[in-house]
Formats: structure tokens, C-alpha cells, sequence
């Protein structure tokens, strides 16, 4: 059985704020989504996991709360861990310019195999 796709994720959801000590310093903030769910586009069963959000920030810092309603949209969304660590990764690229960011997402088992993909990001 194949899960079709509810609503694509919006990135339009995420806010930015102004990074008060940009250019005075970096800072690198750590976030996690211990609690974050989507469907595999296979079987259409729930998936699992922990997102860790990483990254240094130019000039702008995600609001949490529009991250978390971020994060949501993918309880019904039908995706492949590693697509969903790279989307995530290019929403908050596109939304926030950062100096880096990395998004890791360590997946529960399924059929006792536990999955961790990382993808990242640097300007150049």
C-alpha cells in the first residue's frame, strides 16, 4: 500500500527574528524535536524520531514556535527519512541564511534497524 501525500510541508509557516549580536559574535544554537513523526510513503505506518536542528546564524534566528508548527506538518506527510532531514535543511536554509546549519534526524528502529541521516550546510 503506497501513502499518498497530505499537504507538502509549507516552509511559509517559519518565522525569523533578528539576531540582536550579529556581527559581535557567533553563536551556535542546538534545537531538538525529540517527539517528531511522519509516514513512510511505502506503507503509509508512522515513523519516529529526534530532530536536532544545529546551526550558526548570520542575521536571523527561528521563532520555536513557528518551528514546532513547522515540524507538525509532517505528521501526515508521506517521506523517506533522508528526504525529509534534506527538506528540513533547505526550508531553514531559504528562511533563515545561516553561517551553517545541520539537521540530523535519528529515526527509532524499523525491523531493528535504527537509522541516523545528517545533512548540512555552510555559505560560502
Amino acid at each position: 500500500m503506497t501513502q499518498k501525500n497530505a499537504k507538502q510541508p509549507d516552509r511559509g509557516v517559519l518565522s525569523a527574528m533578528d539576531y540582536q549580536y550579529a556581527g559581535t559574535r557567533d553563536i551556535e544554537i542546538v534545537i531538538e524535536q525529540p517527539e517528531f513523526t511522519s509516514l513512510c510513503p511505502m506503507t503509509g505506518l508512522p515513523d519516529f524520531g529526534t530532530i536536532t536542528v544545529t546551526y550558526v546564524p548570520a542575521q536571523k534566528i527561528v521563532e520555536l514556535k513557528s518551528l514546532k508548527y513547522y515540524f507538525l506538518q509532517y505528521r501526515n506527510h508521506g517521506i523517506f527519512y533522508e528526504h525529509a532531514v534534506n527538506r528540513i535543511l533547505e526550508d531553514l536554509v531559504a528562511v533563515l541564511s545561516p553561517k551553517r546549519l545541520s539537521v540530523t534526524g535519528c529515526f527509532t528502529p524499523r525491523g531493528g534497524i535504527r537509522t541516523t541521516a545528517t545533512a548540512s550546510y555552510e555559505k560560502e
